[in-house]
């Protein structure tokens, strides 16, 4: 396990990980949502994404079978995970317990 990833997740505020591949198609979709949600809570929430073909360990670790997965940690704590493309209010509402 990468010792940097743990650092970032175990954050007392919400690490959203988007766990991704630069040749998937619904990937690219993802990026401008996250956008959007980073500009709207800005500093609430940390957004980082993963390299799946260059974290293999990582990907590996939390069981990602398909791409993009987005997974919610806060203080380590896995608390959210899907696969597919969410919608940035989606991810708000999703995002707004643990903020």
């Amino acid at each position: 396990m990468n010792e940097r990833f743990q650092q970032v997740i175990n954050s007392p505020k919400p690490v959203l990980v988007d766990f991704y591949a630069d040749w998937c198609s619904p990937c690219k979709m993802v990026a401008p949502v996250l956008k959007a949600l980073k500009d709207d809570l800005r500093d609430n929430v940390r957004i980082i994404k993963v390299n799946v073909d260059k974290n293999p360990g990582i990907a590996s670790f939390y069981n990602i079978r398909s791409i993009p997965t987005l997974i919610i940690f806060k203080n380590g704590q896995l608390l959210w995970s899907n696969s597919g493309v969410k919608t940035a209010g989606e991810l708000k509402s999703i995002l707004r317990p643990h903020l």
